[in-house]
């Protein structure tokens, strides 16, 4: 993909590199990129640091679901360590083409539990990603328990009420469940962070543009310093 002369960069944060044109993705009413994702799990990921938590950039996620070698997958797999995280994060995309990077037209969330040995998965558009979401779970199981997890749809997600804003639900979901888990959790293997997602996520969603854009702006000002 080829960058515009304007389109310059603004902010390289742990492995992600932010341009301009995503801030201006996070200003209007637009589906969230792969980078802006990324780099907002990633910044979770910093907040929420713990060997007990892995948060998997989009790209990642991407490969394992659609790696057509169980071989190669494999050796691509072992060295994330997944079996030693007690809580991982999948970002899921709808995108099946391995030569177009970025593509899709829709984002959900896969999170698998170690305590409930499940795999949940949140979408805010009426289960879309449903199939894009087992694909992944049917992949990368194996490598994180013994391919005996539960997989779950939760129907209770908040629901976006535009045709923009899955990655946005994403990002909200991803953050109030890492807040969850650093927070203790709740042990009940029914309630789980369900209610947290269901009573914070709708007003999170709301105002999540305008707190990544004042994040990005904060650490673009302190590395100027």
């Amino acid at each position: 993909m080829g960058y515009s002369l304007d389109d310059d960069k603004i902010l390289s944060y742990n492995d992600v590199v932010l341009r301009r044109s995503d801030l201006d993705i996070l200003n209007g009413p637009n589906f969230l990129n792969d980078r802006v994702i990324e780099f907002y799990l990633s910044y979770l990921s910093t907040v929420h640091a713990s060997p007990a938590i892995s948060v998997i950039p989009p790209s990642i996620a991407f490969w394992i679901s659609n790696c057509p070698d169980t071989e190669s997958l494999k050796d691509f797999i072992e060295p994330l360590r997944l079996r030693d995280s007690d809580l991982l994060i999948f970002p899921v995309n709808d995108n099946t083409n391995v030569e177009l990077a970025g593509g899709g037209l829709h984002w959900s969330l896969l999170v698998y539990y170690r305590e409930a040995n499940s795999f949940f998965h949140h979408d805010s558009l009426m289960g879309l990603n449903q199939w894009s979401a087992k694909q992944l779970f049917e992949a990368v199981s194996p490598f994180v328990c013994d391919g005996d997890a539960i997989y779950r749809e939760c129907s209770d997600t908040p629901q976006q009420k535009n045709g923009y804003d899955c990655g946005v639900y994403l990002l909200g979901v991803a953050q109030v469940i890492c807040q969850w888990f650093s927070s203790g959790g709740v042990k009940n293997r029914d309630e789980l962070w369900f209610n947290d997602v269901t009573e914070t996520v709708p007003d999170l969603a709301n105002h999540l543009r305008e707190d990544i854009l004042g994040l990005i702006r904060r650490l673009i000002s302190e590395k100027s310093e």
